[in-house]
């Protein structure tokens, strides 16, 4: 029961199977404290062949140990939550807040306008009043392009809308429902001709779109619908700009209703000043500006951010959300509500691993139990006064979230366009605390994860939910490259937070030491590379030189290495299998673990160094999220793709390289000498390496193999052999 004898609008239970974890912690503990002391007692002595590479392996695995510890401390009690709706309308459906929806996109070719609008078209038709509700469009491309698709989809939402609530439409999203719905039958003739004519209305629609495109501008008939195509006559250059900034809906306006008379969510276009003298601080400073601006045309009590290709796939998300944020007992605690990050073109085996979905299943639920989860960027619901920098006071009675936005502003859009430009200025920041104690945080590729720290800093709570139906869908990378950067720039960023706003200090006292620590499982991504390249090199070089880095087979030592592999390996399939996974799919994911230590965050671990040391400027890359059709036609028979000459491919070519040869090299020494005891003291290596070689097979076929134009390219395919004989050569000396 809440307060004032209330049912509560959400509820929490704790994951099962805990026990079982808890049986493999311990028992997994035991086998570590036995490595360690093998480890110390059987320290080849001074002189001897093998010495350092034996410390350096004992140090990795004092790596692995201390990542190990973070992983257990996120998953010992992990809790779910559930939402009771009903409750909710019952008690606040004349009072909802208001309700800002961000939606922000950076470049019109790698992030096309049709799916920009797609995911603006999504959000305005949740199952929310439409009146307290303002989608704003952030385009730091300053692409008239995506300009004319949002006012193409501001009509278009005049016949969705509607259409969408009359028939309960699930996803709302058009491209989605139309490409997974099949036509409705003829037993309801009223829906099977509406749904044929909107159809037809969209796909005009995105043709019309999609013409502009290839062409490139836009013709002067289009440029006469909308005097804010007026504003690119000043523009030269999507880096050197002036504010643009239109209110293609006012729904403060009587006259702004769908066919069905309903009134229609307020929708603004903003592309804010860029200048090259100032920095636009990428994403964070977009979200900023749109905070400002929204603060003065809606001031909604509540901020819901997604990424422009992460469109609504659940009407009720917004329901659910104010589930916790208006909870009478611990609404008034909470700065912000995140759901999952959930892809909609992932393969059957995700090949790349993309899904993230031992992250979204029981990773960010672990951090909910300790403290509250991590904003990670997007599907997330804001309180707006936590984000612009309000500490919590824990003193104060809450200000219910109910309060009514009645105090509308009463300026006509065009009065509101030109006094709303300056809040989006480059120079407006200037001697503020916006970036620093407002808003959300610069100077970090991933500001999302900083500023939710930041926030809980200040005393505010986080809750993480994951619904019953996906309340957000995205596009995942397609190409084994975009995978590695996309996940270079995160690791680096999150390694950049350790460094300069550790939690361990940054934290202390602020928020709880669990919570600490499970930061820790994102922000020690990148120094996790140190140990895994070592593990995945040196073992294999000294293979070839026949010297012994693990126990004998026959001798009991061994017994804790195989207990701690086979179990950690049997918890991480049973888990993967848990989150929905396949046996493939866990295959791939333990290859793409290894990828990824061994170049994403090798690279994003030296970058985040030469920055701290001075040497390097923070860059944000922005992830492709279109495919061609040859493209698109590998991904899904899940056929690695490699193409391009990149020094992340040529550092896995040439460690696939040195672990075939090493492979090859043992087994040449066991048959060759047919001694019993190379074989007892070196077969854990050489069954390492025979691991890594199977994991290895698709690099094997991209650089021998395969003869179409995404192979493996030529250069990479000399340089990494030329590496890999270099190091085995270095080994044999």
């Amino acid at each position: 029961m809440g307060r004032d004898g209330q049912l509560p609008l959400f509820e929490t239970k704790a994951a099962k199977g805990r026990i079982l974890f808890g049986l493999y912690a311990v028992s997994t503990l035991v086998g570590i404290c036995l490595i360690c002391v093998y480890r110390l007692t059987h320290l080849p002595e001074g002189g001897k062949v093998g010495r350092w590479a034996w410390i350096g392996l004992f140090l990795s695995e004092l790596g692995y140990i201390l990542y190990w510890f973070v992983t257990v401390t996120v998953r010992l009690k992990p809790i779910y939550r559930y939402t009771f709706k009903d409750r909710l309308t019952q008690r606040y459906e004349k009072v909802l807040p208001g309700i800002d929806i961000f939606v922000c996109t950076a470049n019109p070719i790698i992030e096309p306008p049709t799916m920009v609008i797609n995911t603006v078209l999504s959000v305005m038709a949740y199952d929310y009043p439409p009146e307290k509700l303002s989608v704003y469009l952030s385009d730091d491309g300053g692409s008239c392009l995506t300009f004319y698709a949002f006012l193409e989809a501001s009509q278009f939402s005049k016949i969705w809308l509607p259409f969408c609530k009359k028939f309960k439409v699930e996803p709302r999203c058009p491209e989605a429902y139309f490409t997974s719905t099949p036509e409705p039958h003829h037993d309801d003739p009223l829906m099977a001709e509406e749904w044929s004519s909107i159809k037809k209305l969209y796909e005009d629609m995105r043709n019309r779109i999609e013409s502009a495109m290839k062409v490139g501008q836009i013709s002067e008939e289009i440029r006469k619908q909308h005097k804010g195509f007026g504003e690119w006559d000043l523009v030269s250059d999507p880096r050197n700009h002036q504010t643009i900034l239109q209110i293609l809906i006012d729904g403060r306006d009587g006259k702004a209703m769908d066919v069905e008379g309903q009134p229609l969510p307020t929708l603004v276009y903003l592309s804010r000043e860029k200048r090259p003298k100032y920095a636009h601080n990428f994403k964070a400073g977009a979200m900023n500006a749109l905070i400002r601006v929204s603060s003065r045309i809606s001031n909604g009590e509540i901020i819901l951010n997604v990424d422009c290709d992460m469109y609504s796939n659940n009407s009720e998300s917004v329901k659910d959300s104010l589930c916790f944020l208006m909870d009478e007992e611990t609404g008034h605690e909470i700065a912000y509500v995140q759901f999952p990050q959930c892809f909609n073109n992932i393969t059957k085996n995700d090949l790349y691993a993309s899904s993230l979905n031992v992250i979204m299943e029981v990773e960010l639920a672990g951090f909910d139990s300790n403290g509250g989860p991590c904003y990670i960027g997007t599907g997330c619901f804001h309180r707006r006064e936590a984000l612009c920098g309000k500490k919590y006071d824990m003193d104060c009675e809450r200000e219910q979230t109910t309060r009514n936005n009645d105090g509308k502003i009463e300026e006509s859009a065009s009065v509101l366009e030109a006094t709303c430009k300056v809040l989006a200025s480059c120079s407006y920041e200037d001697n503020t605390q916006w970036g620093k104690e407002m808003g959300l945080m610069y100077g970090c590729p991933v500001e999302d994860i900083l500023t939710g720290l930041s926030i809980q800093c200040r005393g505010w709570k986080s809750i993480y939910f994951t619904p019953e139906r996906k309340a957000f869908l995205g596009v995942a990378p397609t190409t084994l490259l975009q995978s590695l950067i996309q996940h270079k720039r995160w690791t680096e960023g999150d390694f950049q937070i350790f460094l300069s706003n550790c939690p361990f200090t940054y934290g202390h006292k602020r928020i709880p030491l669990k919570l600490q620590i499970s930061y820790c499982i994102f922000l020690l991504w990148a120094p996790n590379c140190l140990p895994t390249l070592y593990y995945v090199a040196i073992p294999s070089l000294c293979l070839l030189k026949g010297i012994s880095l693990f126990p004998k087979i026959s001798s009991l030592w061994i017994l804790p290495f195989a207990y701690v592999m086979s179990s950690s390996c049997a918890y991480s399939f049973g888990e993967f299998i848990w989150c929905g996974g396949t046996l493939l799919g866990w295959w791939n994911d333990q290859r793409m673990w290894v990828f990824k230590r061994t170049t994403s965050y090798f690279f994003g671990f030296s970058e985040t160094i030469l920055k701290q040391l001075g040497f390097s400027r923070s860059s944000f890359a922005v992830t492709s999220k279109v495919a061609d059709e040859e493209e698109s036609k590998r991904y899904e028979q899940e056929v690695m793709e490699f193409g391009a000459a990149s020094p992340m491919f040529t550092i896995l070519a040439t460690l696939a390289l040195l672990n075939l040869f090493a492979f090859v090299g043992g087994i040449k020494r066991v048959i060759i000498d047919m001694q019993t005891q190379v074989l007892d003291s070196l077969l854990l290596q050489i069954l390492l390496c025979g691991v890594l070689v199977l994991m290895n097979l698709p690099v094997y076929h991209g650089l021998f193999f395969r003869k179409d134009a995404t192979r493996m390219p030529c250069s990479v395919t000399y340089q990494s052999i030329a590496f890999a004989l270099l190091a085995c050569s270095l080994a044999l000396y």
